[in-house]
């Protein structure tokens, strides 16, 4: 299949996953300390928001809290559709009106109250008002589109340069080509086999640069996030497991479910945790994105903040310096991650389109 639809399925599942789990900032019971204050920042910066939030600032005539950024439409379903700029929320703060409902967000969540904005709690405090259904175009599925846009201008351009040059890249085709015979010769060869590889390159391309790009992405002073959300991880993830389980071939399942030269009594104890392992293959694909993504941001969010706690020229400059280092390895890290995760879905196509000849081959 053409690396195109790979892009576009991913850029839509990951849309709807990414939707439901979108997350806003909410100034009630805000923190009063700098400590606190810094905390709820760097998990802010970790959440995925209705909108782009460049700055805030305090006006000094209203006392009142001023955000800077680009609302984004909050798209419900509620007894209908509805659409309205995440503006009009005010992170948290207003009750808006939408089709005869009104609507409010409470800690990162869309909810149906009355024109008061009243929420209701259970016994362990927590929200008892109905949740509309949210398909809200929030920050990372804003940079999902971006990045699918960036590749498929990209590649596109790399593909005519081709057609017109008698298959030599030009311009900035020239970077990307030897990646993309890396990713061929270094990644789904060796872990495919030759015979099979050509069946998953299209998927592997699409899942190494995607990667790749959103990682460099969420290093940009934006405050994207989009490989740190396990909905995210999750979604790309669920694309590697389906593709892996529907590609399966017949020895695949029989290594799983009844292994050749075992004893019986051993194929009988090994099956459930063969299978248990098709279930922790991708959710180690899973854990293993989120949470490297997800600690480089609060490494180098922490670091940064330690300027703000010094304030003294000896203290910032050394959080400073930290805080640099640390983001040119995670420039680093933004790559070796996109390649773990493909090397990994390359060897799990590998496992499943594994012939019984293979085995003699070696």
């Amino acid at each position: 299949m053409p690396k195109g639809f790979y892009l576009f399925l991913i850029t839509i599942l990951l849309f709807s996953v990414n939707s439901s789990y979108a997350k806003e900032s909410e100034n009630e019971n805000a923190p009063t300390d700098l400590k606190s204050e810094i905390k709820a920042y760097i998990l802010h910066h970790l959440e995925d928001t209705h909108d782009f939030n460049l700055l805030s600032y305090t006006d000094d005539t209203s006392g009142e809290k001023v955000y800077v950024g680009m609302p984004l439409p909050v798209i419900l379903w509620d007894e209908g559709l509805k659409i309205f700029s995440s503006s009009k929320l005010k992170h948290g703060k207003n009750v808006v009106e939408a089709g005869g409902n009104y609507y409010k967000s409470y800690h990162g969540k869309i909810y149906k109250t009355d024109a008061q904005g009243t929420i209701e709690y259970d016994d362990s405090h927590h929200p008892t008002n109905v949740k509309p259904l949210d398909f809200s175009i929030t920050k990372n599925v804003v940079s999902i589109l971006f990045t699918a846009i960036i590749m498929l201008l990209l590649f596109k351009g790399l593909a005519d340069s081709y057609n017109k040059n008698g298959m030599i890249a030009k311009g900035v085709g020239r970077f990307f080509e030897p990646i993309v015979l890396y990713v061929r010769d270094e990644i789904a060869i060796p872990n495919i086999g030759e015979k099979h590889y050509k069946r998953f390159m299209s998927y592997l391309l699409t899942l190494f640069f995607f990667i790749w790009f959103l990682n460099l992405l969420g290093l940009t002073p934006l405050g994207i996030n989009v490989t740190g959300n396990i909905a995210i991880t999750f979604a790309l993830a669920l694309i590697t497991f389906i593709i892996t389980n529907i590609s399966g071939k017949k020895t695949y399942w029989k290594h799983i479910f009844w292994m050749p030269g075992v004893p019986v009594l051993m194929k009988i104890v090994l099956a459930p945790i063969e299978l248990l392992g098709v279930i922790i293959k991708p959710f180690s694909l899973m854990i293993r994105l989120y949470a490297n993504i997800s600690a480089g941001h609060i490494v180098l969010m922490s670091l940064i903040s330690l300027m703000f706690v010094f304030r003294n020229w000896l203290g910032s400059s050394l959080s400073f310096a930290l805080a640099f280092s640390i983001s040119i390895i995670e420039i680093l890290v933004a790559l070796l991650q996109a390649y773990i995760f493909t090397v990994l879905s390359a060897l799990y196509f590998g496992f499943a389109v594994e012939e019984h000849d293979d085995h003699d081959d070696h």
